[in-house]
């Protein structure tokens, strides 16, 4: 992921926090409940197409449903292709096989004004995967998005004029990190969810997949917890989500100290919401440490002091924080477990994820710190 692309995902964070307000404080101008129920079957019919494009590859089944002679929607359109290929090559690159996708879509507010629309939803993705030649079952992993989209209406038609979400797939296909295999990292005998009176990972993990938000397979009715502010419009609210999962009372349980805390009134810290602070509290503090730091090939591939890879070396309710470019952490994901395979997987918040392989949305430039918690 290149700086201009971290700065463009900035602005629309930043876009779709103020398209919330805006949006939440909005009267439909024409109120019209048929033409709205239209407007949510053109936009289930739509998602449903991408999630058969997902599997079968056949992108153009989407050009009918865009404004191609409007650069805006072109770039949407290309989004989608551009997805759909990372997708299926990062598949490709891991020796897995794609063969379904689901989708549930959410309508948070739809304001309309004649031949216009514009839309807030809610997008919960599964997306299933095979091992060919591999005796497990099919595995399945959950990708949560807030859309907010605009429609023109063409020829009495809905189509797509402009669309914003926060994707995590939206990376080159071209950039994927390879395996020396060619077959997806795995964790032949991982290391059992320890018990401890300092860190219960076990009410971590659950913590972690009780709150994974919009994200297929999470809990609490895919809402955050609603005892923490949701960060997402002021950076994302990643860390502070791996905050709750390490401090909380409901989670983990690591004590909270006068500079690692939340407060209902003022909110999170800057070392509980702020990456970098709360890499370097975690390590510092004695509550974590470092097992390793390095590319996707540094950290699957053995080394004198790791024979079986670092990445052998870190449990369920560890931590990975990943790095764009130069030493600044700009995303931290839990480590929930393994798929049937070995692979490990996470969740985060920003965009939400629910026992997604870490390394999905990351390209070969992006650097892995792996914390272990102490316990």
């Amino acid at each position: 992921m290149s700086i201009f692309r971290k700065a463009i995902l900035v602005l629309i964070l930043i876009c779709s926090a103020l398209f919330f307000n805006l949006m939440g404080n909005a009267n439909a101008n024409d109120e019209n409940p048929k033409e709205e129920l239209e407007i949510e079957a053109v936009l289930n019919h739509i998602f449903h197409l991408r999630v058969e494009v997902m599997i079968n590859q056949n992108i153009h089944e989407l050009d009918a449903h865009y404004l191609t002679k409007q650069q805006v929607s072109r770039y949407a359109y290309q989004h989608e292709k551009n997805r759909v290929n990372y997708l299926n090559e990062w598949a490709k690159k891991r020796s897995i096989t794609l063969v379904d996708a689901k989708s549930d879509i959410r309508l948070v507010r739809v304001t309309k004004k004649a031949d216009k629309a514009i839309i807030s939803l809610i997008q919960s993705l599964q997306i299933s995967y095979d091992y060919p030649n591999k005796i497990v079952p099919t595995q399945s992993f959950g990708v949560g998005t807030r859309h907010f989209i605009t429609l023109h209406r063409v020829n009495g038609k809905w189509m797509i004029y402009k669309e914003w979400y926060l994707d995590p797939l939206d990376e080159n296909p071209n950039k994927i990190a390879k395996t020396p295999n060619g077959m997806a990292p795995s964790i032949k005998s991982p290391r059992e969810v320890s018990k401890s009176n300092k860190y219960n990972r076990s009410r971590a993990i659950s913590y972690a997949n009780k709150y994974a938000g919009v994200a297929w397979g999470a809990g609490n009715n895919h809402r955050y917890n609603n005892k923490y502010r949701d960060y997402t419009s002021k950076g994302g609210d990643c860390t502070n989500f791996a905050s709750q999962v390490m401090g909380d009372k409901e989670a983990g349980g690591l004590p909270l100290t006068n500079i690692w805390r939340y407060d209902k009134r003022s909110g999170g810290s800057e070392r509980w919401i702020r990456t970098d602070s709360f890499s370097n509290f975690i390590l510092r503090s004695g509550y974590g440490e470092s097992v390793s730091l390095g590319d996707f090939e540094h950290i699957i591939s053995p080394t004198p002091k790791y024979p079986d890879g670092a990445l052998s070396h870190i449990q369920a309710g560890d931590l990975i924080g990943y790095i764009i470019q130069g030493n600044d952490v700009d995303h931290f994901s839990i480590v929930v477990g393994y798929d049937a395979y070995g692979y490990p997987i996470v969740n985060s918040h920003t965009a939400d994820r629910y026992r997604v392989p870490f390394d999905l949305g990351w390209d070969q430039n992006t650097k892995y710190i792996l914390i272990h918690i102490k316990d």
